[in-house]
């Protein structure tokens, strides 16, 4: 190769070994850029994940009698749910009453969501001694709810767990069990299945 202008091939080879790192910086660059401009995938809004629960219900309950002792004698119980929405969604109360030939059941739910943490509180309270116990805390995901909490029973601490599911069908199901094991196991001691009792003008179309 004939050079007739050394200084000039020189300038150029120095320009082309500092512009190489630039335009590699260019393209990492324009490449993050990009990748900023593209938004988080946003979290799932679940303030009215309850709302299937509006409503007056037809409940039918089935209760172990003693949980965590082998036992498999269970009581069925009949009776009526009413659920009213209050914050527009964010939170409902529920009513719950059944009977059975082995007694009566009354309570009061209590469900809060919290839209930072975009999980849901229940509270339960029985009608016998009126106190609200701690929180059963979660979320629905594919159309299934699962609360957890931790609570003693005959002087054990056990871990519970609330599943709501079919809340798509006018038919809830709703159970309730209790792990002695840490989670490993689950034994389920409450069930209820939920039918909606329409109202006259929904009847009337």
């Amino acid at each position: 190769m004939n050079i007739k202008h050394p200084r000039t091939y020189l300038l150029v080879c120095s320009l082309v070994v500092v512009l190489q790192p630039l335009q590699g910086l260019a393209q990492q660059n324009s490449d993050a850029s990009g990748a900023s401009l593209q938004h988080p995938p946003t979290e799932w809004d679940g303030q009215h994940d309850f709302d299937f629960e509006i409503g007056t219900w037809k409940t039918h309950l089935r209760r172990l009698v003693h949980p965590l002792t082998g036992s498999t004698t269970w009581i069925e119980y009949d009776g009526t749910t009413v659920v009213r929405k209050v914050w527009n969604g964010r939170a409902n109360l529920e009513e719950f009453e059944t009977d059975s030939s082995q007694g009566h059941i009354e309570g009061l739910t209590l469900r809060l969501y919290n839209p930072q943490s975009h999980q849901w509180s229940i509270y339960w309270a029985n009608g016998q001694d009126a106190i609200l116990a701690q929180p059963m805390i979660g979320e629905f995901k594919n159309g299934q709810g699962e609360f957890f909490d931790q609570e003693p029973w005959k002087g054990r601490a056990v871990f519970v767990r609330f599943i709501w599911s079919k809340t798509t069908s006018n038919s809830p199901h709703f159970e309730q069990s209790y792990s002695d094991d840490g989670g490993k196991t689950w034994e389920v001691n409450w069930i209820t299945d939920q039918t909606r009792v329409q109202k006259e003008a929904d009847k009337a179309h």
